[in-house]
């Protein structure tokens, strides 16, 4: 068995945050350290954070768009080593603001049919109704426009795994798993 075995080695692109997890042979706290050490060698490129038992590998500033990925890293103890439970997500920003217009949409939808019923109750014209179909839409474009998002930030997502897997041959003595998303 290899050192480094990939649980789900394919990423689910139907995810607006997509994810897969490592089983590492080490056990967690010197899997961190050694990802953190890892993760601090120049010629890896990218920029990342660790701390702890996580880790975030980012894009290079300058090749940053809205759009840019960020690599999540968390380590957790499992039976006979470690696990890396990695996620794909926007930069916490974007990520911020998708979700406030995502729940500001749901929202509107709840007090458009609550609005629209009570209206059609008392006998008045039902417009409160509109918030309905307005929200439906919105949330729907948000949906799409994360699926856009990902495509486009496709090429950075296998790069941040690339380098992830890097990181891993290079600290636990593994070749890259070939058989990956």
């Amino acid at each position: 068995m290899d050192m480094l075995e990939s649980q789900e080695s394919i990423v689910d692109a139907a995810r607006l945050r997509p994810k897969f997890s490592i089983k590492l042979p080490v056990l967690a706290d010197d899997a961190a350290v050694r990802l953190r050490e890892g993760l601090d060698a120049p010629e890896l490129g990218g920029s990342s954070m660790a701390t702890g038992r996580h880790a975030d590998l980012t894009v290079d500033r300058s090749e940053r768009k809205v759009w840019s990925p960020r690599l999540t890293v968390r380590i957790e103890d499992a039976p006979g080593g470690s696990t890396l439970r990695c996620r794909f997500s926007p930069r916490p920003d974007v990520w911020t603001g998708f979700m406030f217009v995502y729940f500001v949409m749901v929202f509107l939808v709840v007090f458009g049919a609550t609005l629209g019923y009570v209206q059609q109750v008392s006998n008045e014209a039902a417009w409160g109704y509109w918030g309905v179909p307005v929200g439906l839409l919105v949330i729907a474009l948000i949906h799409l426009a994360g699926y856009v998002g990902q495509r486009l930030a496709a090429r950075q997502m296998r790069e941040l795994r690339g380098r992830l897997e890097r990181v891993l041959a290079r600290q636990f003595g593994v070749a890259p798993d070939p058989d990956r998303g």
